[in-house]
């Protein structure tokens, strides 16, 4: 514009010049020579040339900057369309000064949104597919990069939540199957022997007796699975905690004490080795049921190494208690599943030792409802099931003074 200004002033200065030169040919001429004269006589040719430079500045000036007005009102046209969407106008000009950088740099931008709003569209037509695993290309520092990075994000919690729903469903699927299962065996030992009874198809009384009792065992069977199975969705579905300070060690040492008659009938010993003092904070009456489970597991099923060896300590601040027993072992390749709902490794399906496949499953339950860890190894000389819950801060503390 400073350019255009100056070249209007250098324009007027010139043409005023050529026109001073001109008057004395100018007045040579009949028909100009009167007008002119009286112009210039009454008017002055001062102010005659100021009116004219004036005029003529204008005129130069408006002439000058035409085409520059045009290029404006061609780059607002394209700022207008691309302010309304449409990313893929074009503002087209001739000039390659600053306006032509100007258009080319509206150019250039909206070709760049155009591109990344493609991708983000693009990525959205996955999403909407069902591909949740389509990345939309993120861009820092651009407010469309952030939209981006938000849609990333929102697929991936989607995906999670699908995934969480199928995993319900299957696990809602997977229970329904084994408690089926499990219901139906003890149930058609039942209902054959019953029906056996029916039809007096039985030699005598004795033989009667021996089919009521099988019977029978088959509906304890058939009530602790039901029990089991009430416990374990009761556990799951967050049932209300009584949370207490619990000493470790006499809690173990009550466990034991109601355990002896079941030690003494499998011929075991109970050993523990317990460090004092040490407490948590959980629900004792849950608790109880969960250590009772690895008690009535470490009998059941360590009976043959004679003794259950249980030890109460302190790590980096975190209470353990593990249960060892000495039987056969776990075999490997049934350790990542032995906490799994219904699962029974192969050698404890017998009628001595098999239980509900729902013990562990409801100990791990109540363990984490909790704040606690369980775990699980076991080898050729012992198997160990190991608790952790995070030791009290009073007790903390106090050990810490």
């Amino acid at each position: 514009m400073l350019l255009m200004l100056l070249a209007s002033i250098g324009i007027t200065a010139a043409l005023l010049v050529t026109l001073y030169a001109l008057s004395s040919l100018i007045l040579t001429v009949p028909t100009l020579n009167v007008p002119l004269a009286w112009v210039v006589n009454n008017i002055g040719s001062g102010p005659v040339m100021i009116v004219a430079g004036m005029i003529l500045f204008f005129v130069s000036y408006y002439m000058s900057t035409k085409w520059f007005v045009r290029d404006l009102a061609k780059i607002e046209t394209g700022l207008q369309e691309v302010v309304s969407g449409r990313f893929d106008y074009k503002i087209h000009l001739s000039s390659r000064d600053e306006l032509g950088r100007v258009a080319e740099g509206i150019n250039r931008m909206a070709d760049e949104l155009n591109v990344y709003l493609e991708e983000i569209t693009r990525g959205l037509r996955e999403i909407a597919k069902g591909n949740f695993d389509t990345e939309i290309p993120e861009h820092p520092g651009s407010q469309l990069g952030e939209v981006a990075a938000s849609i990333n994000q929102m697929s991936k919690q989607l995906y999670q939540s699908i995934l969480e729903e199928r995993r319900a469903e299957k696990t809602k699927n997977d229970l329904i199957t084994g408690v089926s299962h499990d219901l139906r065996t003890p149930l058609t030992s039942i209902l054959g022997f019953l029906e056996v009874i029916e039809e007096d198809r039985y030699q005598d009384e004795v033989e009667l007796r021996y089919y009521v009792n099988i019977a029978y065992e088959k509906a304890q069977n058939l009530k602790k699975l039901i029990d089991d199975l009430f416990e374990y969705t009761r556990i799951n579905n967050g049932l209300p905690l009584e949370v207490q300070e619990i000493d470790m060690a006499q809690f173990i040492r009550q466990l034991i004490e109601e355990s002896v008659p079941a030690l003494e009938k499998s011929g075991m010993e109970c050993r523990l080795e317990a460090e004092e003092g040490l407490t948590i904070m959980a629900d004792g009456s849950q608790l109880v049921r969960a250590y009772e489970n690895l008690m009535s597991n470490a009998i059941r099923y360590g009976a043959s190494g004679g003794a259950v060896d249980i030890a109460v300590w302190e790590v980096d601040g975190f209470v353990l208690v593990s249960f060892t027993n000495y039987g056969e072992p776990i075999p490997e390749r049934d350790l990542p599943f032995i906490f799994d709902r219904f699962y029974r490794v192969e050698s404890s399906r017998s009628k001595q030792t098999g239980g509900t496949g729902l013990g562990l499953a409801i100990t791990k339950s109540i363990v984490e409802v909790q704040g606690g860890e369980i775990s699980v190894r076991s080898d050729r000389r012992s198997t160990t099931f190991a608790t952790r819950f995070p030791q009290a801060k009073a007790n903390q503390e106090t050990k810490g003074r």
